[in-house]
């Protein structure tokens, strides 16, 4: 019997595959990131990703990047000067600075997601209709899981 389609009997048998496998798919997401890290750094990509579509302070970039204040502000600094991000003052308060990403940093953003969905397309056509019907379960039940810890 292979490891695959052995049953695992301990929480921590599944807790070590769970972590085999997660191992795979961030190789296979972040294989993705080397359309994109020709133009840009890793972190510079990371705050792209925690700003998203949204308009965040400088404050929650901080916390999202798990990183200082200043080290965020600098960050944003060289996204701002490749035109990736502009700065916006809030109406409500002068003190606040909005962030928030430009078209050129949006459209960055969906060519990683075309090409990461591209790379997943590739792994999940090599499995089978059930396999994948199992895989989207799983992950359901495990989302759901996260979100009741949280």
């Amino acid at each position: 019997m292979t490891e695959e389609t052995k049953e695992f009997t301990s929480f921590n048998e599944i807790s070590a595959h769970v972590e085999r496998t997660a191992r795979v798919l961030v190789a296979v997401w972040s294989g993705a990131q080397e359309h994109t890290t020709d133009r840009i750094s890793l972190s510079q990509l990371r705050a792209l990703e925690a700003i998203g579509p949204t308009t965040v302070n400088l404050r929650t970039l901080a916390d999202r990047l798990d990183m200082i204040p200043s080290s965020a502000s600098r960050l944003c600094d060289r996204l701002q000067a490749a035109g990736l991000l502009d700065r916006t003052e809030s109406d409500q308060d002068r003190r606040q600075i909005g962030l928030r990403l430009t078209s050129p940093g949006l459209r960055l953003l969906g060519e990683l997601s075309v090409h990461r969905r591209r790379d997943l397309d590739e792994v999940l056509r090599y499995m089978t209709p059930s396999g994948r019907k199992a895989l989207l379960h799983g992950l359901q039940e495990f989302t759901d899981a996260t979100t009741r810890l949280a």
